[in-house]
């Protein structure tokens, strides 16, 4: 893969829930200003972003303004422990933010945010390596498989693809550990093909912030 000219990006190690939550507060409260009406994110799902979330929540913010997608989700009911989107929901609809659930057929709006995870395999939202995803995918949304299912959620998936992911003003990322901040720092070298490559390299000079 071509390495990226001059992507932008912050690498910002041994970040608590506090830190990242006073970095999105401070974000969104911009996107806030910039806008007049609604302002649209993406979020992951699992485990790593909701105690960011909750700190986020107690924040001094027109939550009313905010839309929120999920990056992808199991297709599970809402009130199914799996579920990304009840989470969400459950989280920041108290707050006065609006959840907006991932369907075949949705169409995602540009986002003032694209914040995303990472697995060691480099996978982003619910785009696996065995998926190939498209950095060209005409689709803004898929239904896919990942192989090997994850054996903490084996469910099929729902999510949006690098073009809706990439359709934001700027790109966060947030993942724990020295394995996944060496992954990451290869793929936005360009030395990588993993989905998290692919995404980086087919950015339109985002700037990028990852927190690990």
């Amino acid at each position: 893969m071509e390495k990226p000219a001059e992507l932008p990006a912050e690498l910002i190690a041994d970040a608590d829930s506090r830190a990242i939550a006073d970095w999105l507060e401070n974000a969104l409260g911009a996107a806030f200003e910039r806008a007049s009406g609604t302002v649209a994110v993406t979020v992951p799902g699992g485990s790593t972003p909701f105690p960011i979330l909750a700190e986020l929540v107690r924040r001094e913010l027109d939550f009313a303004r905010l839309e929120v997608w999920p990056n992808d989700d199991r297709i599970v009911p809402e009130d199914h422990e799996a579920s990304n989107t009840g989470k969400l929901r459950a989280l920041l609809e108290p707050a006065g933010a609006r959840v907006v659930a991932l369907t075949e057929d949705a169409l995602p709006p540009h986002f003032a945010l694209t914040w995303l995870g990472m697995g060691e395999d480099g996978h982003i939202a619910s785009l696996f390596p065995n998926t190939d995803p498209d950095p060209a995918d005409p689709a803004m949304v898929r239904r896919l498989t990942p192989d090997p299912l994850p054996p903490h959620a084996p469910f099929d998936r729902i999510t949006l693809t690098i073009p809706a992911l990439l359709d934001c003003d700027a790109l966060l990322f947030v993942m724990r550990g020295a394995d996944k901040r060496a992954v990451f720092s290869a793929a936005l070298a360009g030395e990588s093909d993993l989905p998290v490559a692919r995404l980086l390299a087919a950015g339109s000079g985002q700037p990028v912030t990852c927190f690990t």
